[in-house]
């Protein structure tokens, strides 16, 4: 049992999710849940929930599901992304992660999404 996952508790959201690149996010509700956006010099990138993929997506990947860790996590903390991370390569499970001030978010492919709760939880994480 890691001994981190016992103090972390893992929240499930119900929401399917798309992975995109957009021209801009000229279409893009950027206050509705679960909308995130990254731009650089090369891309803006957007994850959103799939029924509000804009018209201007140039390209785009569904069938993400996501959780996220539960709570604010304090910027000192150290290693709670990759503890889970390793648990689910060592499980074959793909992860695109997304943080916010507060917390983190990891999203697996829709197929996988209860297979890494499932190790997740073997492992000594709380599931919500």
């Amino acid at each position: 049992m890691n001994k981190e996952a016992i103090s972390i508790t893992i929240e499930p959201l119900d929401v399917d999710l798309s992975v995109c690149k957009v021209e801009d996010y000229s279409q893009v509700d950027i206050c509705r849940p679960f909308c995130f956006t990254g731009s650089t010099d090369e891309e803006f990138s957007l994850v959103c929930p799939t029924d509000m993929v804009p018209g201007n997506t140039t390209e785009r990947d569904d069938g993400w599901r996501a959780f996220r860790i539960a709570g604010v996590l304090d910027f000192s903390l150290v290693g709670i992304l990759a503890g889970i991370s390793e648990i689910l390569a060592e499980n074959r499970i793909g992860l695109f992660a997304v943080s916010t001030y507060n917390t983190d978010y990891i999203l697996t492919k829709t197929e996988n999404f209860e297979r890494a709760l499932d190790v997740l939880r073997n492992a000594g994480y709380a599931i919500r």
